[in-house]
């Protein structure tokens, strides 16, 4: 325990990288339909990736497959993380979990890799390390959904899933084009959303996919996939044992290292805005808050009756990926509170989608990197930001097509776009 705690959060982030990667393997081989997990992980390689598409669905993979899938998409993140010269911030940690999360849903070893091949490339353009860019490796898979709808389905999708030279070709120019642009528009994002996105990467990845999806649909005349949710009845115990474990075993492991709660209670009350949890507290705050965060969202969306999907179980993921970067308990309390008055609206019949359905339960996890927004305008900004992000999420993906995984974080930087200048002329900071 002794070593633990003179471990730098660089270190202590691998040690929980490794061992979630581990959870998942432990998972696939243990779960009931583990039979057909290699089945499985080879449907979810081949089958269209486009929003929502549940791996734990046995038609799309199953359980077993989906945790699989999970695993082999952490092993190559996580892979990442010990090349020579990699630097391990609050922003590689968002990545990683972001990344990881969509294992269940969405992404895969074979649409993310030529994503990260086109920032390898960028990386030699720059001549550069490819270890200083692994953060935009794993923003750039954002896009995965089109890098298997052009490999295997491009142009005609009713004769797929099949690889030709014209679909081999897209996907590597795809991921060339992706992979040399994120950068540069991860950067210009910031301008966008003035930094009160957490997932700086959504805006970037939103508009990219939605140039590449009016090239290759709209511009050249060919018919776009239809957006529509494929989903299970999902695995209450199952995520919940799996996750709640995790989370538990992270906030003991903290307050361990830490050797009671520390200077969590600092973290806690931190605004969140333009903040890297590992730089400004120890790295036992930051292990406390992994734990405790992940906690409450699960008890969140037990609360409001989620469905337990693959989807799902992602969402919780890219929710908790901002452990490290500006996100904790206190200052998402309001965002969810604007979610459930969307769930009020629902109830009352005005509005279309419940608090519980799908769409708004994957768009809470998104919806959350407007944390800055609480910290640094108040608690009732928090809540109008949760729920302009409720109304728009459902409606963005008819802009990309679907393809973009980071939906939510795109919607939660268009908020940032219209809100932020109205709290900035009417109100001050604080």
């Amino acid at each position: 325990m002794e070593r633990m705690r003179k471990m730098d959060a660089a270190h202590l982030l691998r040690g929980v990288m490794i061992a979630f990667t581990a959870a998942c393997f432990v998972a696939a081989l243990i779960a009931p339909d583990r039979a057909d997990m290699l089945n499985g992980l080879w449907r979810i390689q081949i089958l269209p990736a486009q929003l929502t598409k549940d791996y734990f669905l046995t038609e799309l993979g199953g359980l077993s497959a989906s945790m699989l899938n999970t695993a082999l998409v952490a092993v190559i993140c996580t892979a990442l993380m010990f090349l020579p010269g990699a630097k391990l911030t609050g922003a590689t940690a968002l990545g990683w979990f972001l990344t990881v999360g969509f294992g269940t849903y969405g992404m895969n070893p074979l649409n993310m890799l030529p994503l990260m091949l086109g920032v390898f490339l960028y990386a030699k353009l720059k001549r550069r390390p490819f270890a200083e860019f692994i953060n935009f490796a794993l923003f750039s898979t954002g896009v995965s959904p089109i890098i298997t709808q052009v490999l295997l389905y491009y142009p005609d999708a009713a004769s797929g899933p099949r690889v030709t030279p014209l679909g081999l070709f897209l996907a590597l120019a795809v991921g060339a084009v992706v992979g040399c642009a994120m950068p540069a528009l991860c950067a210009h994002s910031q301008n966008f959303h003035k930094g009160y996105d957490l997932y700086n990467a959504g805006p970037a990845a939103g508009f990219m996919c939605f140039a590449l999806f009016a090239t290759l649909y709209r511009t050249l005349g060919v018919e776009a996939p239809v957006i529509a949710a494929t989903l299970g009845d999902g695995h209450r115990l199952f995520v919940n044992l799996f996750l709640g474990t995790l989370f538990a075993l992270c906030l003991l492991a903290g307050l361990a290292v830490n050797g009671g709660p520390g200077d969590y209670g600092r973290l806690l009350a931190d605004s969140g805005y333009r903040v890297d949890f590992t730089q400004k507290y120890s790295a036992g705050s930051c292990l406390i808050n992994l734990g405790a965060y992940g906690l409450y969202i699960l008890l969140y969306y037990n609360l409001i009756g989620a469905t337990f999907t693959g989807p799902t179980m992602g969402a919780v993921l890219c929710m908790v990926c901002c452990f490290a970067s500006g996100a904790t308990p206190r200052n998402t309390l309001p965002i969810l509170l604007g979610y459930g008055l969307m769930g009020i609206l629902h109830r009352l019949g005005v509005t279309a989608f419940p608090v519980n359905g799908q769409a708004l339960v994957v768009g809470l996890c998104f919806a959350s990197g407007l944390a800055p927004l609480t910290g640094e305008f108040g608690f009732l900004a928090g809540v109008v930001a949760g729920f302009a992000h409720a109304i728009l999420v459902t409606s963005v993906p008819a802009i990309h097509g679907g393809f973009n995984l980071y939906n939510g974080g795109f919607t939660a930087g268009i908020v940032c776009f219209v809100l932020v200048p109205v709290l900035e002329h009417y109100r001050k900071r604080g």
